[in-house]
């Protein structure tokens, strides 16, 4: 806190790259989205501490519907054109709680780094 006002500090998005697979995924797995609203629901959810750039969102959506963990249809028209939705696949369920259980250990790991030492 610096005058009473707390500092929100950035997250990298170096350090999230390898998590931004399991954020769409578990927002998709609440309901079928877009990649406007999938973005705002990032920001949002974590108080503005991660805000995903369109282009890693969007490289994310075609990584993850290339691998079959996810599909696109085209959903209502807004400003001319058609949204693109996002829904999750099975496959796309079990990658998720695949990834969830990967953070279990990755979270184990780092606290072990991340507290004092005693060699």
């Amino acid at each position: 806190m610096t005058d009473g006002v707390k500092v929100i500090n950035m997250i990298s998005s170096d350090v999230m790259r390898g998590y931004n697979d399991t954020i769409v995924l578990a927002l998709l797995l609440v309901n079928d989205s877009y990649g406007y609203e999938i973005g705002q629901n990032i920001k949002n959810l974590t108080q503005g501490i991660y805000t995903i750039k369109e282009t890693t969102l969007y490289s994310t959506f075609a990584r993850l519907e290339k691998q079959g963990y996810i599909n696109s249809y085209q959903g209502d028209k807004t400003h001319g054109r058609a949204r693109t939705y996002y829904q999750v696949t099975d496959s796309g369920k079990e990658y998720y709680n695949e990834k969830k259980e990967e953070w279990h250990h990755v979270k184990e790991v780092m606290t072990l780094f991340t507290k004092e030492i005693k060699l």
